[in-house]
């Protein structure tokens, strides 16, 4: 059994917090749950049933001001990196350590609601970004669950599906995922149009690498790419997307059977995103 329980959350860069947090309460329909800020960061959360979204900008003068502005010059806004979760942090980084993934001591975090003045405690790690095939991966273990993010609207987004990795070698970010962070892989399949797709089960969602036909990637280095949402009414969310004027298609059958998508073209701070309905398995 995997150490890693899930997909804790993924951080987002983006230049104005407001203007972002702004464009994902529109396409979540969904409030903010967690506004912070220290060391240079500015930081807002939404929480989902199955994961937190994070929003980060720099603020002020600080380390973290800094790093936020120097990635943001290099690769614009859009997915820094993922944060798996685990119940015991201590046996994850021994694991982590064996399977030579470098991993940081483990330390201590916190986090205080400038709203309402709760606080967050956690412990985490991070694997050499190296080791980890150019992503930035960490680890946490949290003290308490965080607050969920409140429904504004109809039709909203229910939590992650999948998260989408660029690879330029499938079989050593299989090794990655699959046999050093021993998450269970559900399907590996080529396509001439789709190119290598691998998926790896990550709590109740997908973990989802890909080799796209001509890629020019390096093969030492993967890179986070693209989110998909879950929605309970692809026609519902578009309606709802449309008339607050989100750029969003048509929709259409999905490639996995008992799917129906649609892609948001525009408030994703620069990350391709598709919605996705999945019509219930029958008994």
């Amino acid at each position: 059994m995997s150490l890693v329980t899930g997909l804790d959350h993924a951080v987002v860069l983006v230049n104005d917090l407001d203007a972002g947090v702004g464009a994902y309460q529109a396409l979540f329909a969904r409030s903010p749950a967690w506004r912070s800020t220290a060391d240079g960061a500015e930081t807002t959360l939404f929480t989902l049933d199955n994961m937190t979204l994070e929003l980060m900008s720099p603020k002020g003068e600080g380390h973290a001001a800094d790093r936020i502005r120097a990635v943001l010059k290099e690769q614009g806004e859009g997915l820094a990196s993922i944060c798996f979760a685990t119940s015991d942090i201590a046996r994850l980084h021994r694991r982590l350590d064996r399977m030579a993934l470098k991993p940081e001591p483990v330390s201590e975090g916190g986090s205080r609601d400038m709203a309402s003045g709760a606080e967050l405690r956690w412990q985490r790690t991070r694997a050499s970004i190296e080791a980890a095939r150019g992503v930035r991966l960490f680890f946490l273990e949290m003290a308490a669950q965080r607050p969920r993010s409140a429904v504004t609207a109809d039709a909203p987004v229910i939590g992650l599906d999948h998260i989408v990795i660029a690879t330029g070698d499938p079989e050593r970010s299989a090794a990655l995922y699959g046999a050093r962070l021993g998450l269970d892989m559900a399907l590996d399949r080529s396509h001439p149009d789709w190119g290598h797709l691998m998926f790896f089960r990550c709590g109740d969602l997908i973990v989802e690498t890909v080799q796209r036909p001509g890629s020019a990637l390096d093969a030492a280095q993967d890179r986070l790419y693209g989110m998909s949402w879950r929605v309970a009414d692809a026609d519902a969310a578009r309606a709802r997307l449309v008339s607050a004027g989100i750029d969003a298609s048509d929709v259409r059958t999905g490639r996995q059977p008992g799917t129906r998508v649609l892609t948001v073209r525009s408030h994703t701070c620069g990350i391709p995103t598709l919605l996705v309905e999945r019509t219930p398995r029958a008994s």
